[in-house]
């Protein structure tokens, strides 16, 4: 049995409420000094941290006590309508008309319109059929414009007792006459592992380096040098030893990677002690993915996979590679992550089932 419980922004106040809790599953509600309200979903294991009303980022997560998101400045998530005036979540989705970094030439902002967007409602969906206590908490975001564009989003994140593995989805359905563009991507950042590595237990076929510099990118000649070795050889980056050269951000395209019975793809950031970062993804759904390392005085990121329909070099680029999606009138598209800690254990058990 499903139940469905309304938030309203009269709810969040300085003071932590909390709104549900069922023995294995908590739910926390408040408002950050900025003025931006937060939600958090609690287990056994830890917490993500998510905002309901500010494109559903998840701004925080944390797992066994160990931190999950990207090192950054930001000491809470600031009102914003792009990502820049924000950037320190675990993860944000990035899209969903235009996606990536603008080129001189395109008009659209660092990831779209999407990552900070206003949601216009948010609720919760507690269920325990069967013994198996989840939480989501969803939304719904309506795009319009005039003599534009038109759509309806529902983004969504779900947590289940005992695991500190989580759902990620999202929903986009184009509520125009014509068909309209679409560009996604499940820009989860996680934390920089010193010595960790990479490890695709299926393969990747293609592993291309970006050769293009955004705006935001300031070269160095260290940083050119080593740039010009991996491009020549881009399989080489399989550990997180020379934080030196990932100043400023290693960017990787990663093709055609091998899947499983199901069609999931599976990557893992495999940590010294034996823990590891996990996703899984359909690219059934997701016909593209990322790799993003940065490690600067400011900001200390292993985004080890993310899942997209294109590469992140911003629309104009895109749509001249045909990577732009098109959602006929009325059509929906469906996109669904899985990801989070496994502890030792569940690591080896991961391993195994795959391989």
């Amino acid at each position: 049995m499903t139940i469905r419980i309304p938030l309203h922004r009269q709810i969040f106040s300085s003071q932590t409420t909390v709104l549900l809790s069922s023995g294995a599953l908590t739910v926390t509600a408040w408002k950050y000094a900025s003025g931006i309200e937060a939600i958090s979903l609690e287990n056994s294991r830890g917490h993500l941290i998510v905002l309901p009303y500010q494109g559903q980022m998840i701004w925080s997560a944390v797992f066994d006590d160990r931190k999950l998101t990207m090192e950054n400045f930001f000491t809470e998530p600031q009102p914003s309508r792009d990502i820049l005036g924000t950037y320190g979540c675990f993860m944000f989705h990035a899209g969903l008309l235009r996606n990536g970094c603008p080129t001189p030439e395109d008009t659209h902002p660092l990831h779209g319109e999407m990552p900070c967007a206003p949601m216009d409602s948010a609720w919760l969906e507690f269920d325990d059929t069967d013994g198996d206590a989840k939480i989501t908490l969803t939304g719904e975001y309506h795009y319009i414009a005039g003599f534009g564009d038109h759509y309806r989003a529902h983004p969504s994140v779900t947590l289940r007792a005992g695991s500190a593995l989580f759902d990620i989805g999202l929903s986009v359905r184009n509520l125009s006459g014509k068909p309209m563009d679409l560009m996604y991507m499940a820009h989860m950042n996680y934390a920089y592992v010193p010595q960790g590595r990479f490890v695709e237990p299926l393969g990747i076929g293609e592993i291309a380096v970006r050769t293009s510099v955004p705006a935001h990118v300031h070269p160095t000649e260290q940083w050119k040098g080593y740039m010009a070795r991996l491009s020549e050889n881009p399989r080489s980056l399989t550990r997180l030893e020379t934080p030196e050269f990932f100043e400023p951000e290693i960017v990787s395209f990663l093709r055609d990677p091998g899947v499983d019975e199901k069609g999931f793809a599976h990557f893992f950031l495999e940590h010294p002690e034996g823990t590891a970062f996990y996703t899984r993804y359909a690219p059934r759904e997701f016909s593209h993915a990322t790799r993003w390392i940065l490690h600067d005085p400011n900001y200390h990121v292993a985004g080890f996979v993310l899942p997209a329909t294109c590469d992140p070099e911003g629309y104009l680029a895109e749509k001249a590679k045909g990577n732009v999606r098109q959602l006929a009138p009325q059509e929906e598209a469906h996109f669904s992550v899985q990801t989070g800690l496994l502890n030792a254990r569940e690591y080896q058990i991961h391993l195994n089932a795959i391989r």
